[in-house]
């Protein structure tokens, strides 16, 4: 398989803008924003900070940025996410559209624990024991490769808002499924949807090895050992000093957290899910939240008829998501204004062609 993308070399960030004022560069962005008009538009991801995302022309999760993206008229697109995000939306976007990502350092830990060869290994491997009985859904938050590999193989991509559905969809198809990379994801879903714990299958890429005691004819679900490192920061014992210093307060979580987690909340969903139960809940109702930091305090200041904490007291911010900042947004910005593409990601045509038909699979069911 051939490379997920070919981008510009990495430029690092001038030494001007991490010495310019604050409000200097919030006035520069301003300005910038009116002048280029349609032809400019920022997408920004809920998990951003405040300082970014005051800046954004829509706001929301990682697809649903891509696809309103492919339907603007602007020419640069600056993605303020992570680089898988702005992949989809290059993936998305028509041939004359530019996509930017302010710094090129903004990655995600869980896309990165699942390349393109270690997933061709473990289909090769896969496929000797299981013949032609296995279909691969990745989630979104996945390179172009692996949506690439999947589409390719008859498989869809999956957001954690119809997961159910489209594994439901994969198993009508094939008797087992390959769910990349995020192994929490996969098992909650399964497991809302009555598959026993048993009937699943870990993955594990580097050891190039498929945990699981027992007969492995029995396995209907095989999980790829990822996860996102902000999402399993949230723990059992996080849980229990709630229900014991907050007895009144619901637990509403994401469904990248753990199995155990996930059985022990009130309720969890998928990041649009978490905002529109807190929007809807009544005034002085108690709310323990256990996704993204940013995101949560957002929640907190939009909401001060509510009492909101996060799930975690130490939780950090997701810290890739982070690079994207006031000084990387405003040069960026600069750059486009002069008709510069640093930092754009464009993904390989096959890798696209592919890519786009997971998503297509997708898009059609839900």
């Amino acid at each position: 398989m051939s490379i997920a993308s070919l981008f510009t070399t990495h430029q690092q960030l001038p030494e001007k803008y991490q010495q310019m004022d604050e409000n200097e560069m919030k006035e520069r962005i301003t300005a910038i924003k009116q002048q280029m008009g349609d032809s400019l538009f920022i997408p920004g991801h809920h998990y951003q900070k405040d300082e970014v995302i005051q800046f954004a022309d829509s706001r929301g999760d990682s697809l649903q940025l891509a696809q309103v993206s492919a339907q603007q008229s602007a020419r640069y697109i600056v993605f303020c996410g992570v680089h898988f995000m702005a992949e989809t939306a290059d993936i998305l976007t028509n041939d004359q559209q530019k996509v930017i990502l302010p710094d090129m350092r903004a990655g995600c830990s869980m896309a990165d624990m699942a390349d393109d060869q270690q997933t061709e290994e473990a289909w090769e491997i896969l496929s000797s024991y299981y013949g032609d009985t296995v279909l691969p859904l990745t989630y979104v938050n996945s390179t172009a490769a692996i949506k690439s590999f999947v589409g390719e193989h008859g498989g869809a991509t999956v957001t954690s808002s119809n997961a159910k559905k489209m594994v439901m969809w994969a198993l009508e198809q094939k008797q087992r499924l390959l769910f990349l990379p995020d192994q929490h994801l996969g098992r909650n879903t399964a497991v809302e949807l009555g598959v026993p714990l048993d009937q699943m299958a870990v993955w594990d890429p580097i050891a190039k090895h498929l945990e699981y005691e027992g007969d492995r004819d029995n396995v209907r679900i095989i999980l790829w050992k990822g996860h996102c490192s902000v999402h399993e920061n949230f723990t059992v014992k996080n849980i229990k000093q709630v229900r014991t210093n907050h007895p009144k307060m619901n637990i509403i979580v994401h469904p990248e957290c753990t199995y155990e987690v996930v059985q022990q909340s009130d309720q969890s969903g998928s990041t649009k899910y978490i905002i529109e139960t807190i929007k809807n809940a009544p005034a002085g109702s108690e709310w323990a939240i256990g996704t993204e930091m940013n995101l949560v305090n957002r929640i907190i200041k939009e909401h001060p008829d509510k009492h909101i904490i996060s799930l975690n007291p130490f939780m950090c911010p997701c810290l890739t998501m982070n690079r994207i900042d006031l000084p990387h947004l405003l040069w960026s910005l600069e750059e486009v204004q002069q008709n510069k593409s640093t930092n754009q990601i464009t993904v390989d045509d096959n890798i696209a062609r592919n890519a786009k038909l997971a998503l297509d699979r997708m898009l059609s069911l839900s």
